[in-house]
């Protein structure tokens, strides 16, 4: 896999690093503003929840990609692997429907918004605030296609984010309980 395409694929994590790391300093810089000058900046709240909603919705994004989203996995856990993988399929396209609908409703709500609906303090068209929405869940979209097409296609399964991995603990410096 070329350079390019490897950060491709880590797009959404990228993008919910810079997004975490800015809205953090923002509020620090709040909390210094308030505890040491006595005064707030009230453009600084707005941003970072428009920021931490943002974070959220391309770390889901990201959660897709992992395979990390949470599923009842026990059944799945029960059966071959072959058929477990067609029932998470099915359960994906299910999922896929509901974000394709959420896309389209998504698209139409930010039509709707007229120009002066702004934040409050910021000044920004609400419409490019919202836009998240129909950005992350297409991005969610192409994500659940490409892990079904490493399961079904390639018979690849993403590593479980929920398995620790134990192998050689020993070698790590107080690794022993």
């Amino acid at each position: 896999m070329s350079s390019f395409r490897r950060h491709l694929d880590k797009l959404e994590s990228y993008v919910c690093q810079i997004l975490l790391a800015v809205f953090v300093c923002l509020l620090f810089a709040q909390i210094v503003s308030r505890q040491v000058f006595g005064t707030s900046i009230t453009w600084i709240e707005e941003l970072s929840v428009i920021l931490f909603v943002w974070f959220a919705y391309f770390g889901a994004s990201y959660a897709a990609r992992m395979a990390a989203h949470n599923r009842i996995s026990f059944h799945l856990n029960a059966l071959d692997r072959r058929r477990a993988r067609l029932i998470e399929a099915l359960g994906d396209l299910i999922w896929i429907g509901f974000n394709l609908v959420f896309i389209w409703q998504s698209i139409s709500f930010i039509s709707m918004l007229k120009p002066f609906v702004k934040a409050q303090t910021l000044g920004w068209q609400m419409r490019w605030v919202y836009l998240v929405l129909p950005v992350a869940f297409t991005l969610m979209t192409i994500r659940i296609l490409q892990v079904n097409y490493m399961k079904l296609v390639l018979g690849r399964d993403p590593r479980d984010p929920d398995k620790v991995e134990v192998e050689g603990i020993d070698d790590i410096p107080g690794g022993r309980a």
